[in-house]
């Protein structure tokens, strides 16, 4: 039976970086990929743009939903690979990387596809073998080695591994091959996840008085979430109205302060107008009571859309004095979200406890993880691929220590 070094099961961008590490130091490896591409989910990143990474990283960024997770893994491989290690791994591929006004890292070229080009392009002709359309169905101890069953286009295959490294995603983005399945994977060999919710997703809330508002943007906007009476963000960002709810890159990011395992209240509260403060507005919009004759439900015609503007006033019961206050706290009850086929990130997974600083299970000696199969996710900005990049560099130099006898 085929016996390799190292297994990297997942091609996505954690698997990429592990792959790329370990050919830039001649390190032997097998790259497992179910789709006919590596990183298809890379490439449609940032919205097609590449957002890789952002200067404002920090522990903060990032969430585990185990309440008592050993973050020490996660701080010490964002600190010790951080946006300069990132940029400087780019460079080398000829890729060049900039930040923009709020932070977010892209290549130059704004394609994501620039990224995932150079990965695989360096991959060609290395000493790490790529295998497309396999997909692993078992993964066992087998004495010192792992044994893993996977099927391909010539059928049903066995392999011997030394090492094994479980890059396969989460339960987000199905249309990408990454559906959740492979969490069996980690469970067969005596690893738990946990509770998992989609993040980074449109947001549902009850749209009783917003029917009338569906497509329309707010750019800007200031929102809020909060968990019961507790807030738990505070931003700027675009809102969309929809059927379903909401939309929009201010929602997005607030979605990832929101997990379904809350009980409490969840609300989401827009503020049409951030730059004016609620006296100020209070006062134009009595002045302009006084001096312009309009129906009280158009009064705010002027000031905000139109039809924003009419629900607010049917909102207040026409009480003019409420309407600014209303136009600064604008509050929707959430009910859900469009879920995992929506999402950009899992929420949850295998949990920090389970693996050492370097991500080797605890638990199985020899077996490692990368990126979204761990319970982190990060904020919206770059921060979930930064922490694949991370991650994937900190087994990579794991394997290669232990390759060279170092540890």
């Amino acid at each position: 039976m085929e016996t390799i070094k190292t297994a990297i099961i997942g091609g996505g961008a954690a698997g990429l970086f592990l792959a790329t590490s370990l050919a830039n130091e001649n390190q032997p490896a097998i790259l497992f990929e179910r789709g006919e591409r590596l990183g298809r989910k890379l490439s449609a990143t940032g919205n097609g743009q590449g957002n890789i990474s952002n200067v404002n990283l920090s522990l903060a960024r990032y969430f585990c939903v185990e309440k008592n997770a050993e973050t020490f893994p996660l701080q010490k491989a964002i600190e010790r690979y951080g946006t300069e290690s990132l940029t400087a791994f780019f460079h080398s591929l000829g890729v060049l990387v900039q930040a923009d006004e709020r932070g977010r890292m892209y290549p130059t070229s704004r394609q994501a596809s620039s990224l995932t080009d150079a990965l695989r392009k360096r991959l060609e002709h290395s000493c790490v073998e790529t295998r497309l359309n396999t997909y692993i169905t078992g993964l066992q101890k087998s004495g010192a080695k792992f044994l893993l069953t996977y099927l391909s286009p010539d059928g049903e295959r066995k392999i011997l591994a030394e090492r094994v490294v479980l890059c396969t995603g989460g339960k987000a983005a199905k249309n990408f091959g990454t559906d959740g399945s492979a969490y069996a994977l980690a469970e067969r060999l005596g690893h738990s996840k946990t509770a998992l919710y989609p993040s980074l997703v449109q947001l549902k809330t009850k749209t009783n008085d917003i029917k009338t508002l569906k497509g329309i943007r707010v750019n800007g906007a200031g929102v809020k979430a909060y968990l019961g009476e507790k807030q738990v963000c505070s931003l700027i960002g675009d809102v969309i109205f929809t059927d379903f709810g909401v939309s929009g890159d201010g929602v997005f990011r607030a979605s990832a302060f929101l997990t379904a395992e809350e009980q409490c209240e969840r609300i989401l509260s827009l503020d049409f107008l951030p730059t004016v403060d609620e006296k100020s507005l209070a006062k134009f919009i009595d002045e302009k009571r006084q001096r312009v004759a309009c129906p009280k439900e158009e009064l705010l015609c002027g000031i905000i859309n139109n039809q924003i503007a009419r629900v607010i006033a049917k909102r207040c019961e026409g009480k003019t004095e409420r309407y600014a206050k209303e136009l600064k706290n604008f509050r929707l009850e959430i009910t859900g979200s469009l879920g995992f086929d929506y999402a950009q990130v899992t929420k949850g997974g295998v949990p920090l406890s389970e693996v050492d600083g370097r991500f080797e299970s605890r638990k199985v000696k020899g077996l490692y993880f990368a990126g979204e199969i761990l319970d982190v996710d990060g904020e919206c900005g770059g921060f979930n691929l930064h922490f694949a990049y991370a991650s994937a560099c900190t087994v990579a130099q794991a394997l290669i220590d232990k390759q060279r006898g170092q540890v």
